[in-house]
């Protein structure tokens, strides 16, 4: 246990159980050995330089020193929680040492420079603010000039810098060395940061020197073995984009969860299971890092938490997952030489992982998280290396705006420095202002190191684009100047032109003539020569015809021979050299073959000579030479064969043996030559047939030839007799086309002429006009940066600011600095940023589409279109997104976070680069949704991620976010990425909407039109803007000679004359727009009061949460007031009229929402509000009515003020109206003391001359002398003002209300204790016919599993119409913005008769208010609660019943008297309540069920009977029906005493009094008692309730506070807080907390005084008891003060006890703890702690010799009772006597505590005990009426003795009960009979008690 931390008290019965060992943190000895042997072996081992080796010993003696001044100097506090400074943070320091190498520790000095720079790490960057900085620093010189001599020169060098870091040679080369200068340290990152950018989504980081730092700092934390980081910073700061580039030069892996709907803890668990795997299995680096956005669940820590505190995280993996991760690292396991045991296996993993593994948190400072956090996640804290990030500096800022400005060309390199100065000074005056809007407006607004970068991302891409608009404006006019000049220049040029175009023309015209003569001669030839070629063409054509059918007929023939040739081709293939050679070697061949060769003989006969010889020698002869042989076969000439041959080839063809199948099977050879020769004759005879044809072919042939040349002749000849034609042709109409172009152009000239007459004529005004807008954008040109620069802080930073903040910030701060620079910005000298950003057409179009026409409104509308970061508009009226809605219409996609399907539509428009609204956020937003708000694009900016998925980003999409929250409390982060626009309305804004809206309904001619009116001036604006445009682009586009574009110059001419029509309209209707806003402005005094009621309406939320009205539903209301006013003919008189009826609907309206304490709160401060605003009150005087800054120290001269009054009489006498107003109360004081004493002052005239006083300052005097009736007071000033309908406390009936609702308007009942307003639900649907029974009236009760019950109901019910009713919806808080958004979605679009009825309880505090306020602020409001005052709880009462009631019995007059008595009871048991305990013991839910039984059992009774049962009817009413409720047996004695006063037989004889001045009414009827009721009944008083005057005293005075208190926080606020708040706070505590020590005496030693003690008699045993109570209580005191006090020193961790008691001892209230073991007290701590001293002094009289004090302090017992009993004990014990028979007997005498010497012989004195309700007569001896104004009045000392319980006498006394405090109730002590004329009753009534404290 680490007693410095949480909580150091273990239960001793358990600590028994265990040796206990005290381990304190090592002396110095021991940690210098340590150290200095861990650094001596480092020393040694690497080598380094022997000097350094023996300054070892010196340096751990310094890093001891230092360490022991630190860890004394700073201490935790509250916000420095983690200044925690032990051994961790030392050994951090070593771990720093061991980096490094000999190279870079060369000297001693180098090791005393590493050091330094090893304790600014582990000591300086923890440190929270610059104050700090400087003290460590100086501590730091200090030490090291201890210790170290001539060491000035290296303290001189770290000065300027002293950075060492493991990249210092450059990146990817580790060695920890110091870097020599910034410039290298730059140039190394900025190539890292390129490096990083080429891989990786580019991050634009200005590495200032800051920021250089930091990334070090992350490194070495990184590099460290196990080290993890801290970084604290608000959003923006860097922290994630350093530790990426940190990351990356270290070449980790940087991994961080991708939030996605649901992820959860075991999603977590998954994604650190993986990178246990990477890291422990594969060895790989991997940076964690998490920043606050990605804690969803704080549960996440708890596994961060385990991480860092040990490297296990329970149950991470499963155990089959475990036993892979042991076998897959047992090898390296086993090559370390390790046993590879699992317990081994896995301490390997686990220790990898830790050193691989590296966690970084980032987190906000901002508010408690952090601390709650560390508090209940030490690890995060003591585990880590801890780097706080500054606020940037001036300097940071002015560097990083300068360097992004060095990049930008446009600005001139003078002026950069002064506007790197004014964006610094923007961004930290904003800061300023944002905390006096926190403190005025209570609005949070942030701006963080990323807000700034964004402005000077913003004002580059503005001044670029203003700079291109203005340039394209400029060359645009310059351009259209220009033509205008060229043109007059060119009109005499063009005459010159004209005059010889017209000579050339008429040469033109002759030339065209002479040549078409020579054609008409051409043509004629041409045709001629053509016949001829025609009918040429006819016989060519018929000779070709004939030709061709002559070669069809050759081919078909020879076709016929083909078979045969193929045939005796086949044969010679068969035949080769080797079967002739067979052939030949036949000696004598069969005949069949020898006759074959000699056919081929034959057939080859040269010239037919047949040869003789044809046997087979000759025939082998031929053969001889084989080849010749066949070649001559081959080559023979088959198409001429002698005829001899023919012939002689007969014989054997006609051979039957001569076929070559016969052949074949004598020889093959001679076979293929058989087949040659019979085929060649076949192919022989047909070719002979083709012969004679082919010849006719040829000659055909030869005349076709003949006839197609003759053809070509003739054609070539027309041809060239055509070409001739052509160019004769061509030359004719280039002739006519000449004479055309040149008739054409003349022309033209002349038209050109009058055009460009026309052209310099219209333009002479433009001419001008664009002359000076040139000028004027030249002007602009020089003064770009200076206005482009006071632009870009209007839009980044003023967005959130109300419009007094912006006109300060705007022209009270920044404009002036912009004036003193150094050098100067050239800047418009009154820029209005609107016209910069907009023009008259834009705002037009806006307010045409719907917004606001105020200034605001505008402006908004402005920064809105104009912003890059996504706008957030908070806009709790709805009038931002109504016109956003209608402005975008179609384009527009509307979604809800956490409605179905959002993601899905999200990423749909992101892709198509849409437009997307997201409505209704709430404070915080869905993790999920981060990047796309911080727009972190990936991958070149083409994708963005959603969730764990990549969507596709369209550089067009634009996000709009929207919320209804009217003051939301954004985290800083989210400010940063948003531009915050406050479009809540304003109060001009809203007068002249309400001002439209009643002209509109009073005049409606008026109105529509103005509204054309204006509609028309827009649209006018929007078309002349439009001309404009068109003319110029006309102009600029139109190149070379323009002067013939007809279009333009007419369309000039049409622009001109547009131009001069609207002028001349927009002159008439300035004049029609003078007389309608005479006309209307006669109603500006109604618009104005409705708009003040809005605001005073819309402020009362400060009151209580429940209060939230719209803006829609005020309309609704206005709308109804103006319909109902009544009508006038007089102008003046409607007006009022319509002042009144909207002033009593609103009120109306609003306060039957309001719980009764607020109504006179809300009714006032509309007084006072409407006085002020008619100027008819002083606000000086409001201001003294309302904080009542009266003097202190002042004594009151006069008896009946007290000195509080006294002060604020003094105050009020220095002002001008109120002087000598203190001397004329101390002349006159008898007069005033009648006044003040006097039982209703305000009813009163005032004394002397300020009876004339006006009422407000009467009121004042009234506030100071008697407070506690100034709510009457305040009451009868509103009547007197308004009117006495506002002060009335009827309440509207249910059916009225019942009326305004409507499907999208629910009812919502605001519940209180004992009261049902549902009935009257139930009563009004009965009425309409909705009943459970008919199946359309649901009724759910809300609780577990009801919400499906209610959606399906309200489902139905939208449907067909039937009314539902939702109770204590304050019970399902999970559900209720599902609920928000049904009503929503049913509240268009549903049956008309749907109605929803919806009750819930107001939470006990406004933190734990939870009902959605746009279920709230859409509904009727109705808060149903006991009505205030008898006047009105008797209406209340009455109104349960009517004329029928009061007819049903049949003995009227009983039932009429008892029924109004009862009804009397009623409201006076009710109202009592309002006095607290002297009203009531506890308060009790009485409610109208048990009036309206009582009254059945009233009618039940007398009904049964002929007598009337009184004592029956007091038990039922009094024992059952009301005392049913009744816990406390004095309140169950009030009650039968009240029905006995009022429920009598007297009752019906004469005149009896239910109340002073009200006797019971006669016989009436309904009617007649409710004007009986507001005739008779006298004012309200504690009378009418039997209690006295002074019964109200208290608890009215406490009322006015808090009405005037309320009032004041209602004001507008207007102050300047203060700095210093926080060091006073601890300082008070601390002072406060060693007074209290040092006046606390030691506690009673009870041993030693118990031995004092002879005989233990009943006192000494009280005084015992009483003792150890006390010790206990003081031993409790003593150790929480000390242990606060060890907190506020820093010597132990600050808990969240310490923190209540430190906040209890501040707000001077007493802590809790104390009261546990203390006596029931009201009092504050002081007034607590001075009676708590006085009980010890008591006591310790009492204790030094234990006799019985004269008389006893009877409050100071813990425990009096017990004291009242030892008087009868010891009583007993003497007289032997039995207890339980005895009783106590007090007598109240004469004397004071003074007169009395020594105690009683029996029984004791008891002094200090007071009465409230009356007074005791101490003359007389008995009770009496109390004094006005004196409350509790001592009682004298009072004799206690003990008797026998049968002798008391108790005739004409009262019991009065004995309370310890004013609270009653659970405090009572003991009852004392005490002596009385009176009749009891009168005190019961009245409450009349003994207190022992006030």
């Amino acid at each position: 246990m680490n007693p410095t931390a949480g909580s150091f008290t273990i239960n001793p019965r358990l600590q028994r159980h265990f040796c206990v060992f005290a381990l304190s943190i090592p002396g110095q000895d021991a940690l210098s050995r340590i150290y200095s042997t861990i650094l001596t072996q480092h020393l040694t081992s690497g080598n380094f330089s022997g000097a350094v080796q023996k300054s070892a010993q010196q340096l751990v003696a310094l890093a001891l020193g230092l360490h022991q001044k630190v860890a004394a100097t700073f201490l935790p506090t509250a916000i420095k929680f983690h200044y925690i400074f032990n051994l961790r943070d030392f050994s951090n320091i070593f771990q720093g040492l061991l980096f490094s190498t000999p190279e870079c520790l060369q000297h001693p000095q180098d090791l005393v420079k590493l050091y330094l720079h090893e304790s600014n790490r582990v000591y300086r960057d923890k440190m929270v603010e610059e104050k700090d900085y400087g003290t460590f620093d100086k501590i730091q010189l200090e030490t090291v000039k201890k210790l170290y001599d001539d060491i000035e020169g290296t303290l001189e060098q770290t000065k300027r810098m002293n950075i060492y870091c493991h990249f210092a040679k450059g990146v990817g080369e580790p060695s920890y060395r110091p870097v020599p200068t910034w410039e290298e340290l730059n140039k190394i990152l900025v190539e890292a940061l390129d490096s990083y950018n080429e891989v990786n989504a580019a991050m634009s980081l200005v590495l200032f020197e800051d920021a250089m730092c930091h990334v070090c700092r992350i490194n070495r934390i990184l590099e460290s073995p196990r080290g993890n980081a801290l970084l604290v910073g608000v959003g923006g700061s860097g922290k994630q984009s350093l530790t990426r580039l940190a990351a990356f030069i270290s070449s980790l892996e940087l991994f961080q969860i991708t939030l996605r709907k649901g992820y959860g803890i075991p999603d977590l668990k998954a994604d650190l299971a993986n990178l246990y795997l990477k890291a422990g299995v594969k060895n790989i680096g991997i940076v964690f890092l998490m920043t606050d956005a990605q804690v969803a669940d704080e549960q996440f820590l708890v596994l961060v938490n385990d991480f860092l505190a040990s490297g296990e995280i329970p149950d991470l993996f499963p155990d089959d997952e475990v036993e892979n991760i042991i076998n897959s690292v047992r090898n390296e396991v086993k090559g370390r030489g390790l046993v590879d045991s699992r317990e081994t296996c896995w301490k390997f993993f686990i220790e990898r992982v830790r050193r691989q593994l590296k966690v970084v948190l980032c987190f906000s400072p901002v508010g408690s998280k952090l601390r709650v956090r560390s508090r209940r996640f030490p690890a995060i804290v003591s585990c880590t290396a801890i780097d706080w990030f500054q606020e940037w500096p001036q300097e940071a800022l002015e560097s990083v705006s300068l360097c992004f400005l060095q990049e930008t060309e446009t600005v001139e390199d003078s002026v950069k420095d002064s506007i790197s100065k004014f964006m610094a000074y923007v961004h930290t005056s904003v800061n300023e202002i944002s905390r006096l809007y926190l403190s005025n407006e209570r609005r949070y607004n942030y701006t963080t190191p990323k807000s700034f970068l964004e402005q000077i991302k913003l004002y580059q891409n503005l001044l670029l684009k203003k700079g291109k608009d203005l340039k394209a404006k400029m060359e645009r006019l310059e351009n259209g100047l220009e033509k205008l000049k060229s043109t007059s220049a060119q009109v005499d040029e063009l005459k010159a032109r004209l005059a010889a175009q017209e000579v050339e023309l008429k040469q033109k015209n002759e030339d065209a003539d002479k040549l078409i003569r020579v054609v008409g001669v051409e043509t004629e030839k041409v045709s001629r020569e053509k016949a001829i070629a025609d009918e040429e063409e006819q016989k060519v054509a018929l000779i070709t015809q004939e030709v061709e059918q002559k070669q069809k007929d050759c081919e078909e023939d020879l076709a016929k021979a083909e078979p045969a040739l193929e045939a005796a081709q086949a044969a010679l293939n068969t035949l080769n050299k080797k079967n002739l050679t067979e052939l030949r070697s036949f000696g004598s061949p069969p005949s069949a073959v020898s006759n074959v060769t000699a056919a081929v003989m034959v057939l080859m006969a040269p010239g037919g000579k047949i040869p003789k010889d044809r046997s087979w020698k000759a025939a082998k002869a031929a053969m001889a030479r084989v080849d010749g042989f066949l070649d001559s076969l081959i080559k023979f000439d088959k198409e001429n064969i002698h005829e001899n041959c023919l012939k002689a080839l007969q014989p054997y063809l006609q051979d039957p043996k001569f076929k070559p199948e016969f052949v074949t099977t004598k020889s093959l050879a001679a076979a293929g030559l058989c087949s040659w020769v019979v085929n060649m004759v076949r192919f022989h005879a047909v070719f002979c047939e083709v012969q004679p044809k082919r010849q006719a072919l040829s000659r055909a042939n030869a005349e076709l030839a003949a006839a197609q040349d003759k053809l070509a002749s003739i054609k070539a000849k027309i041809a060239r007799l055509n070409e001739n034609l052509r160019k004769l042709t061509a030359k004719f109409e280039k002739a006519t086309s000449d004479k055309l172009k040149c008739q054409q152009e003349a022309e033209a000239t002349a038209c050109t002429i009058a055009l460009a007459n026309r052209l310099v004529g219209g333009l002479a005004s433009e001419n001008v006009r664009w002359a000076e807008a040139v000028k004027n954008f030249k002007q602009q040109q020089s003064t770009l940066c200076g206005d482009v620069l006071l632009i870009t802080a209007f839009i980044s930073y003023l967005g959130y600011f109300t419009k007094k903040y912006r006109q300060e910030l705007l022209d009270g701060i920044w404009k002036p600095y912009l004036h003193q620079l150094k050098v100067p910005i050239p800047v418009t000298p009154s820029l209005d940023p609107l016209t910069m950003l907009t023009d008259d057409a834009d705002v037009a179009a806006w307010q045409n589409e719907g917004l606001p026409a105020d200034r605001m409104s505008t402006e908004n509308a402005t920064i809105l279109t104009n912003c890059e970061r996504w706008p957030l508009m908070v806009d709790p009226q709805l009038q931002g997104i109504k016109w956003i809605k209608t402005k975008y219409g179609e384009d527009l996609r509307v979604i809800r976070i956490g409605q179905k399907g959002y993601l899905d539509t999200m990423e749909r428009a992101l892709a198509a680069g849409e437009l997307v609204l997201i409505e209704n956020l709430e404070e915080s937003m869905d993790p999920v949704l981060g990047p796309l708000l911080g727009r972190e694009t990936i991958k070149k900016g083409r994708y963005i991620k959603i969730g764990d998925k990549e969507c596709d980003f369209n550089p067009a999409f634009r996000l709009i976010l929207h919320t209804k929250l009217a003051n939301p409390h954004f985290q800083p982060e989210l400010q940063a990425q948003c531009t915050l626009i406050n479009f809540t309305v304003t109060r001009d804004g809203l007068e002249d909407q309400l001002l439209a809206a009643v002209v509109n309904m009073e005049r409606p001619d008026l109105e529509e039109l103005k509204s054309n009116l204006t509609k028309q001036q827009n649209g006018f604006k929007i078309t002349l803007k439009t001309l404009e445009d068109n003319l110029l682009s006309r102009l600029s586009s139109a190149s070379g000679n323009f002067l013939g574009d007809t279009a333009l110059v007419e369309n000039l001419e049409i622009t001109k004359q547009t131009a001069a029509e609207i002028e001349e309209k927009v002159q008439e209707s300035k004049v029609t727009e003078t007389k309608i806003n005479e006309a209307r402005e006669h109603y500006r005094p109604a618009a104005a009061r409705a708009s003040l009621l809005y605001f005073i309406m819309s402020d009362l939320h400060a009151i209580h949460p429940m209060y939230q009205f719209s803006l829609k539903a005020f309309s609704v209301v206005f709308q109804k007031a103006i319909e109902r006013a009544p009508p006038d003919e007089s102008l003046p008189q409607r007006l009022l009229n319509l002042i009144d009826s909207i002033t009593f609907s609103v009120f109306q309206y609003t306060t039957r929402g309001l719980f009764e304490c607020d109504k006179l709160t809300y009714t006032a401060q509309v007084t006072f509000q409407i006085l002020l605003m008619s100027k008819e009150i002083n606000t000086v005087e409001l201001d003294f009515l309302l904080r009542y800054p009266a003097q202190t120290r002042v004594t009151s001269p006069v008896e009946f003020l007290s000195n509080h009054s006294w002060g604020g009489i003094k105050a009020l006498s220095s002002m001008e109206e109120f002087r000598n107003l203190d001397r004329d109360i101390e002349g006159s004081a008898k007069r005033w003391k009648k006044f003040v004493e006097s039982e209703c002052p305000e009813k009163e005239k005032f004394p002397q001359e300020w009876k004339n006083k006006s009422a407000l300052q009467r009121l004042c005097i009234l506030r100071a002398v008697r407070p506690d009736r100034m709510s009457y007071a305040v009451r009868d000033f509103v009547e007197e003002k308004l009117g006495s309908k506002y002060v009335a406390g009827r309440s509207l009936d249910f059916a009225t209300t019942f009326e305004e609702s409507g499907p999208a308007t629910p009812v919502f009942f605001i519940l209180s204790p004992g009261v049902d307003p549902l009935k009257d639900v139930e009563k009004q649907g009965k009425k309409l016919g909705y009943t459970f029974n008919n199946r359309n009236f649901h009724n759910v009760s809300l609780g577990q599993g009801q919400e499906v019950v209610a959606e399906q109901a309200l489902d139905l019910a939208a449907k067909e119409g039937h009314w539902v009713i939702l109770q204590n919806i304050h019970l399902v808080a999970k559900w209720l913005s599902s609920l928000e958004k049904k009503l929503e979605q049913h509240s268009e679009g549903s049956h008309q008769d749907f109605r929803v009825f919806i009750s819930a309880e107001p939470a006990p505090s406004p933190e734990s208010h939870i009902i959605p306020q746009g279920i709230l602020e859409n509904s009727i409001k109705i808060t149903s609660e006991a009505p205030t005052g008898m006047h009105a709880n008797l209406h209340k009462a009455l109104d349960n019943f009517n004329q029928d009631t009061l007819e049903m019995c049949t003995r009227e007059n009983e039932f009429k008297s008892i029924l109004f008595a009862l009804c009397y009871f009623h409201a006076a048991v009710a109202e009592r309540r309002k006095f607290g305990p002297q009203g009531w013991n506890r308060s009790y839910p009485f409610n109208t069920g048990d009036l309206t039984i009582s009254v059945n059992v009233l009618y039940n009774y007398l009904e049964a009977s002929t007598k009337v049962p009184y004592d029956d009817l007091r038990y039922l009413f009094g024992e059952i029906m009301y005392g049913g409720h009744i816990t406390d047996d004095w309140d169950r004695r009030l009650c039968k005493t009240y029905l006995e006063e009022f429920i009598k037989p007297e009752m019906l004889e004469g005149e009896f009094l239910l109340a002073p001045g009200f006797p019971l009414p006669g016989n009436l009827d309904y009617n007649g008692y409710h004007q009986y009721i507001d005739d008779a009944l006298p004012p309200e008083s504690p009378y009418l309730y039997g209690l006295h005057p002074n019964a109200e005293i208290g608890f009215l005075t406490q009322t006015s506070e808090k009405l005037f208190r309320t009032m004041l926080e209602m004001q507008p606020r207007d102050t300047s807080v203060g700095e210093g708040g926080v060091g006073t706070r601890d300082e008070t505590v601390k002072a406060l907390l060693e007074e209290m020590l040092e006046k606390l005496m030691d506690e009673f030693n009870i041993a030693e005084l118990m031995a004092k003690v002879e005989e233990r008699t009943p006192y000494a045993v009280v005084a015992f008891q009483e003792c150890e109570r006390m010790n206990i209580l003081t031993s409790e005191i003593k150790r929480s003060l000390k242990e606060l006090d060890l907190g506020l020193k820093g010597e132990l961790t600050m808990t969240s006890d310490m923190e209540n008691l430190q906040n209890a001892l501040f707000l001077d209230t007493v802590p809790e703890s104390w009261i546990k073991r203390a006596y029931p007290s009201t009092a504050s701590l002081g007034t607590w702690f001075a009676d708590l001293l006085t009980r010890i002094k008591e006591l310790e009289a009492w204790t030094g010799d234990f006799s019985l004090p004269s008389t006893v302090w009877l409050a100071g017992f813990f425990n009096p009772q017990s004291f009242l009993t030892a008087i009868m004990q010891s009583t007993a014990r003497k007289n032997k006597w039995p207890l339980d028979k005895m009783t106590l007997q007090c007598d109240v005498t004469k004397k004071n505590r003074e007169d009395f010497a020594s105690p009683p012989r029996e029984g004791a004195y008891v002094h200090g005990l007071f009465m409230e309700g009356a007074r005791w007569d101490a003359q007389a001896g008995i009770i009496a009426e109390a004094r006005l104004k004196e409350l509790t009045p001592a009682m004298p000392v009072i004799f206690i003795k003990a008797i026998p319980a049968d002798k008391q006498d108790i005739r004409s006394t009262y019991r009065c009960p004995v309370y310890k405090t004013r609270q009653r109730g659970p405090t009572y002590v003991w009852t004392f009979n005490l002596k009385t004329r009176e009749n009891p009753s009168k005190w019961v009534l009245a409450g009349v008690a003994l207190l022992l404290q006030i």
